[in-house]
C-alpha cells in the first residue's frame, strides 16, 4: 500500500520545479491526510479521496497560466544549448585532432561528437528541472500539456528530430502551430512555456 509520503512525493515530483508554493502545497496534502487519519479514516481511503496522484497535481499546476514563448525566444534558448555543446568538443578536438587533419573531416567530427552530447544534456536537464541552460537564461520551460513535468520518455522523443536528421522540419512546425509547438512537441504532448512571474518555492 503507498504511503502518504510517496503519494505526496507523486504529486510534488509532477509539478516543474519553479512551481509556485510547491512547498506548501506539499505541507497542506500532509496536513490533510494526517488529519483525516486522526479522525479514524483509513490512510487507503484518504488517499482514494483524494484521487490519482498525477491528477492532483494536474488541477494544482492548472491555476498557473501556459503562456506562448515566441519563435526567436526557443530559437535562442536552442543556440545557447547548443553552444554549450559545441564550444567543449571544437576545444577538444582542436587538441587532439591530428594536425594534418582536413577542415571538412574535422567539422564532421565534431558535428558527430556534439550531436550526442547535446542530446543527451537536453534529455537529462528536460526530465529533470523542465529547463535546459538555454530556457533558464530564456525564462521557458518546458511541460505537458497540461502544465505538469515531463517524463524522460517524453524528454526522449522530443530529441528524436536530432537522432533523425529531420530538425528543420521539426522547427518548421512551430512557425505555422498555435502554440509554436514542434512536430515532435505536438507527438510528445509537450509544450514550451514563460515561466511563471510568481515566486517560485522548490
Amino acid at each position: 500500500m503507498m504511503t502518504a509520503d510517496e503519494y505526496i512525493a507523486i504529486v510534488i515530483d509532477r509539478m516543474p520545479v519553479d512551481t509556485p508554493m510547491r512547498r506548501q502545497i506539499a505541507d497542506e496534502l500532509r496536513a490533510h491526510i494526517d488529519e483525516r487519519t486522526r479522525q479514524g479514516h483509513a490512510l487507503a481511503d484518504v488517499l482514494q479521496q483524494l484521487g490519482d496522484p498525477e491528477k492532483l497535481a494536474e488541477s494544482y499546476v492548472a491555476a498557473i497560466p501556459l503562456d506562448v514563448v515566441s519563435f526567436g525566444t526557443r530559437a535562442a534558448a536552442k543556440i545557447i544549448d547548443a553552444m554549450l555543446a559545441i564550444v567543449p568538443v571544437a576545444i577538444l578536438c582542436s587538441v587532439l585532432a591530428p594536425k594534418d587533419i582536413a577542415l571538412p573531416a574535422l567539422v564532421v567530427g565534431m558535428g558527430l561528437l556534439a550531436c550526442p552530447l547535446f542530446m543527451f544534456y537536453t534529455i537529462i536537464a528536460e526530465s529533470r528541472t523542465s529547463q535546459t541552460f538555454g530556457k533558464r537564461l530564456m525564462g521557458t520551460r518546458v511541460v505537458r500539456e497540461e502544465g505538469t513535468r515531463i517524463t524522460i520518455g517524453q524528454a526522449i522523443v522530443r530529441q528524436l528530430p536530432w537522432l533523425l536528421q529531420i530538425f528543420w522540419i521539426d522547427a518548421f512546425f512551430a512557425l505555422f502551430t498555435e502554440r509554436h509547438q514542434r512536430a515532435f512537441e505536438l507527438l510528445s504532448k509537450t509544450r514550451v512555456v514563460s515561466v511563471s512571474t510568481q515566486e517560485a518555492v522548490s
